[in-house]
């Protein structure tokens, strides 16, 4: 990083071209911020058009002369993940990774209480999204030097409480697809190893200063700040493909 705060441009990103997916949050954000700023071109989509179009400003105007910018996807519909990574690569002339940050919650009091709408709804969001993306992006993926698939996980899914039955199942059969995906990449590399990484970072919840100021007494213990995940991202691409392919990365304690 020079004195402007910019990208040297020698590091594992610099060139580098990235779509990612749930732009418009503050890990989005946070995302997009330090992606332009590590020398990526940043292709962000998000279902929220007026959000994701001020989160493209801001990175714009942040790290000057970057290239961001943004579209609204379906992610519901696998023919409109599939034009949209057809649409990068064609521009851009490569691809090389995706950062998957499609949130949601829902919760009950009690196990009992679960009420399986919100499953319906956690499916979608959690589940067919990524199904979507990697279906998607996989062989423009497999196709680049630095292919990388990030999935943003929690660790609840590997230790579900009562009331988090759907979100828990969801997160875990994300992760289970998430791994799918990286055998792929294991198998299409062959005898020399993965060219290309699937990896899961897993975060207990994440923290953005919004919400400190909301909350000024409280701890947020255990918690990921939006700019600690954003570093451990493009931490990924720091990585050879064998060490992160089929990983879960932890960002807290394993429970």
């Amino acid at each position: 990083m020079n004195g402007n705060g910019k990208a040297d441009g020698n590091g594992a990103l610099e060139g580098a071209v990235v779509a990612v997916a749930g732009a418009a949050g503050p890990a989005g954000r946070a995302t997009l911020l330090r992606l332009a700023e590590a020398g990526a071109t940043v292709v962000a989509s998000d279902a929220n058009a007026a959000r994701l179009a001020e989160a493209v400003d801001a990175a714009r105007y942040a790290h000057g002369g970057a290239t961001v910018t943004g579209d609204t996807v379906d992610l519901l519909d696998l023919g409109a993940a599939r034009e949209w990574a057809d649409k990068t690569e064609k521009e851009f002339g490569r691809i090389d990774g995706l950062v998957h940050l499609v949130g949601g919650w829902r919760g009950s009091k009690t196990f009992a209480d679960t009420d399986l709408a919100d499953w319906t709804l956690l499916e979608k969001l959690l589940i067919r999204t990524v199904q979507s993306t990697s279906l998607a992006f996989q062989d423009g993926l497999q196709r680049s030097d630095r292919g990388r698939y990030v999935l943003i996980s929690a660790a609840g899914a590997s230790n579900p409480t009562a009331g988090n039955a759907a979100y828990a199942a969801s997160k875990a059969a994300a992760e289970a697809w998430t791994l799918a995906l990286a055998d792929a990449f294991r198998k299409a590399g062959g005898d020399e190893g993965p060219r290309s990484a699937a990896a899961i970072l897993v975060v207990k919840a994440l923290v953005h200063d919004a919400m400190r100021a909301e909350r000024p007494n409280a701890k947020f213990a255990g918690f990921t700040d939006v700019k600690e995940l954003a570093d451990a991202i493009a931490g990924v691409w720091d990585q050879p493909a064998p060490e992160v392919n089929g990983k879960r990365l932890w960002l807290t304690p394993q429970p």
